[in-house]
């Protein structure tokens, strides 16, 4: 990931077009007239056949340029790029935007080498160009540039992004950048997330994405950005091909689109469906933001009252409501009485709320003042269709004052056209979004509320580790390397369950016999009846299919005869199947169990992933299933769950009581330790899971590894928590852990702070502030691993309970240069060395993970401090007359 030098690509002091021309329809042409009178900086012309263009003198060569241009864009043959990139490297350009298509791979990889000596960063190739409207830079052969604006658009497409600039300058919507990716031979996604995550000219972050070349840092790119600003996306290619080709049901239904929604759901940013949708997600995420985020989790933000003056709009609004999963939401009594006494008998007496089509201003005000003091909360969508009675414009003007007052809680849809203008006017001078259909209100709800799911995931607080038995991973590690040993893929039944055991997810007990009568019978005796019977191969992963599956066996003539038919039958449909014998196992018996399934793969893209939904046989034609990416902890499995049609069979209902969705959600969490432990472990499937009020149990499971290890933590999208950094060393007669903080320590982290002096806060942070936003403390604790890091230290309390004691924290940028820290110690414990210990475990780290520079910005007066850095070699800036801070660097 790098930001390097982008300033100079979207915010260039001087620009050269290498391949400008004067001949009609050009590229170079099209480019020249597009930068000249309109780019604020130096502009030069470079071409060899020329000596003047618009009046500008034209330079032969790159070398040939008077000074050397901070970025340049490139119009020339494909074989001529890589000597431009050399050329201007060597110059001093820090950019180049590279319009050129039909590079080959030698070609692209020659344009990276000729590049990187100089940190020259690289745009396509293959692109439209980019436009920085707040410059006048439009480095593009588009047909027409942008308006300023604070929405920045990023494309892998460059056709589409031509016609979203004539659509937005149609609709006068403005923008702080529009770039054009290519084929991202440098700049790619990772990069304009991190640089557009910073800029402060860019509201949202817009893009239409075809493909991610680089999972890892996309995703620790995407929930940096995602912290700070809405980033909202449409992902082509929705499409399942190639789902038939999988080998297990996980395999058949992890396609790569759900894994792209996982995706984008664990960096808490939004996808939408359409190029319009994006705007409209961007607008409603920009007056709703701050609520969303701040919302309580109880709160109904999933329900809405509908206030219309007419009842087909009102139906409208309510069956789209119901199409997106979302509520209307009931009428307290209390309003239902308030509503009795100022509004006509005939009115509706429920949601949506029907004020009649006569209604004067008044009457709008009164119900509007109802609704939103309805103990339930919820948003109000405001539907008026135009009337002879009373303008909408006035009906707008009476309900200001209360919508300015509510901004938070009131979308509008003003019907019509016309005789609405100045009431939408009105609204959206007001903060009060406004939408031109009932549909289109309640769809960008529904964006508001995914996208609030989405952002939880981000500052989730787990609780602390319930302390469960450890897993053996030794033994688990054992049965794979047997299998890999005797040369097959798929773990036996019983391997593949003994591997699950392994990782104390139950499994129904289990024999693997040969496939004689009498040892069967005899496993039957030992297990108790009743029993089921399985065909136990190889090359047989769905045993159903083939008649391989006995249930409720009884006794053993029952047993004798099952084993002869499936013997049979299996000979029969698969003669090029090895029997290898069959497996015994008791028959379990629940009542109220419900069938799922949970399993993983991993994505070509993404690397693992993880699956839950319905199980049993019929599992591909329900097709009610979620997939998440690893690693899990407690809060994302149920979110995971939640995500499916099944979760609400979880719940009590009737004489069925409700399911322990805490052993579901355990065991979620140990297939995501599972897989991360094992790179092995290319698919995994538990099919069926059941779980009811007494716990979980797995039936059947099948494990597919490889010698080539095809996942493991390592190929995760997200880095996982670095367990081989936690240490245990001996301090002043104590045993302290030194570890990583984990998003668990939210609670203990508060409480950390809460019994710091104010004083010592002031010295770390400038501020004497103990209270802290719940955003800002899960901030804190749920850290990416890939880019920040923070070591606490800590020891048991009085009780037993672990206690924080003093915190190191460091931030690298982008480019992983520099490292700005920060570090505190309890209060009482100041002095004693801790801070010291601390500080040297995070320069070994940041030194292990190549970061060139630590630095920090230190008060004056904070003597402490600056000792201790002077102590580790430190360099301690100068002193600066007025300023009370001083800055500090040690090179790493």
């Amino acid at each position: 990931m790098s930001i390097r030098n982008l300033d100079s690509l979207f915010d260039p002091a001087s620009v050269a077009v290498i391949g400008a021309s004067q001949r009609p329809g050009s590229v170079g042409a099209t480019v020249w007239r597009n930068l000249h009178g309109s780019f604020r900086g130096a502009l030069y012309p470079v071409n060899p056949k020329l000596t003047e263009l618009d009046g500008v003198p034209v330079a032969a060569s790159v070398a040939a340029l008077a000074h050397a241009p901070e970025l340049a864009v490139i119009c020339t043959p494909a074989a001529t790029v890589p000597g431009l990139i050399g050329e201007l490297g060597a110059r001093g350009t820090r950019a180049a935007v590279v319009i050129t298509a039909g590079l080959d791979a030698q070609q692209k990889q020659a344009v990276l080498d000729a590049a990187r000596p100089h940190l020259l960063r690289v745009l396509g190739p293959n692109c439209i160009g980019l436009v920085s409207p707040h410059i006048g830079l439009n480095a593009s052969f588009a047909h027409l540039g942008a308006s300023p604006g604070d929405i920045a658009f990023v494309s892998q497409s460059g056709a589409l992004m031509t016609a979203l600039l004539d659509w937005a300058h149609a609709r006068q919507i403005g923008f702080s950048h529009f770039a054009s990716l290519g084929d991202s031979a440098d700049v790619d996604f990772g990069d304009m997330l991190d640089y557009l995550a910073s800029d402060a000219k860019t509201r949202a972050i817009l893009m239409y994405v075809e493909s991610v070349s680089s999972p890892r840092k996309f995703m620790s790119a995407a929930r940096a950005a995602a912290r700070n600003k809405p980033v909202i996306l449409v992902k082509a290619g929705r499409s399942s091909a190639g789902q038939a080709a999988a080998r297990s049901h996980t395999g058949a239904l992890a396609g790569s689109d759900l894994v792209f929604d996982a995706a984008v759901s664990r960096a808490g940013m939004l996808r939408v469906d359409t190029l319009l949708e994006l705007f409209l997600a961007a607008e409603t995420l920009a007056r709703f933001r701050g609520r969303v985020l701040g919302a309580d989790p109880d709160e109904h933000l999933s329900r809405v009252f509908v206030l219309t003056n007419g009842g087909g709009a009102g139906v409208m609004a309510a069956d789209a409501a119901a199409q997106l999963g979302l509520g209307l939401a009931p009428l307290d009594a209390a309003t239902i009485e308030r509503m009795d006494a100022k509004l006509p008998a005939n009115w509706s007496r429920g949601n949506p709320v029907d004020i009649i089509g006569d209604a004067p201003a008044q009457r709008y005000v009164e119900a509007l003042q109802a609704l939103l003091a309805d103990p339930a909360g919820a948003p109000v969508l405001f539907i008026h269709a135009p009337t002879a009675i009373v303008p909408a414009a006035e009906i707008a003007h009476a309900l200001l004052p209360l919508a300015k007052r509510n901004p938070a809680r009131l979308l509008s849809c003003w019907l019509g056209d016309t005789a609405v203008v100045q009431a939408r006017r009105l609204f959206r001078d007001a903060g009060i979004p406004s939408y031109d259909t009932p549909e289109e209100a309640v769809r960008a709800w529904q964006m508001l509320v995914q996208y609030r799911h989405h952002q939880a995931q981000l500052i989730e607080a787990p609780p602390a580790q319930a302390g469960d038995a450890a897993v053996d991973v030794a033994a688990a590690r054992a049965v794979i390397a047997d299998a890999l040993a005797a040369g097959r893929e798929m773990l036996t039944e019983p391997e593949a369950k003994a591997v699950l055991a392994a990782y104390r997810i139950p499994v129904v007990e289990t024999r693997a016999v040969a496939g004689e009568p009498d040892a069967v019978v005899a496993a039957a005796e030992a297990i108790g009846w009743p029993v089921a019977l399985k065909i136990l191969s190889a090359q047989i992963s769905h045993k159903s299919d083939v008649g391989g599956v006995a249930l409720n066996l009884a006794t053993a003539d029952e047993l004798r005869a099952a084993l002869a038919s499936m013997l049979e039958r299996v000979r029969r449909l698969r003669p090029d199947a090895t029997i290898d014998g069959v497996t015994v196992q008791a028959m379990v018996r629940r009542g109220h169990a419900r069938e799922l399934i949970v399993g993983a793969s991993v994505d070509e893209v993404f690397g693992p992933t993880i699956l839950f939904g319905a199980g049993g046989t019929a599992v591909e034609l329900l097709a009610d299933r979620a997939i998440a990416l690893p690693p899990l902890n407690v809060p994302l499995a149920r979110a995971l769950v939640d995500r499916t049609r099944v979760a609400r069979m979880l719940q009590g209902f009737r004489d069925t009581p409700a399911a322990d969705r805490d052993a579901l959600h355990r065991a979620l969490v140990a297939v995501s330790q599972l897989v991360a432990d094992h790179a092995e472990v290319a698919e995994l499937d538990i099919n069926p899971l059941l779980v009811d009020e007494q716990g979980v149990i797995a039936l059947d499971a099948r494990v597919r590894v490889g010698a080539k290890t095809p996942g493991g933590a390592a190929r995760f999208a997200i880095r996982p928590y670095p367990a081989e950094l936690v240490e245990t060393i001996a301090w002043n007669g104590r045993t302290l852990t030194l570890r990583p903080i984990r998003p668990e320590d939210e609670a203990q982290h508060l409480e950390f702070l809460q019994h710091l002096a104010p004083e010592d806060i002031r010295m770390r942070v400038f501020y004497s502030r103990r209270n802290i936003e719940r955003s800002e403390l899960a901030r804190l604790t749920q850290i990416d691993y890939a880019r920040e890091m923070a070591f606490v230290a800590t020891a048991p309390d009085a009780d037993g309970n672990e206690q924080t004691l003093g915190i190191v924290r460091a931030v690298a940028d982008p480019d992983n240069v520099d490292a700005e820290f920060g570090i505190i110690v309890r209060s009482d414990l100041k002095g004693a060395g801790l801070g010291e210990r601390l500080l040297h475990k995070m320069i070994t780290y940041l030194r292990a993970h190549g970061t060139r520079r630590l630095v920090a910005t230190v008060l004056v007066e904070n003597v402490r401090m600056l000792d201790l850095a002077r102590t580790l070699g430190f360099t301690v800036g100068a002193a600066v007359p007025g300023d009370d801070t001083r800055e500090i660097q040690l090179m790493l």
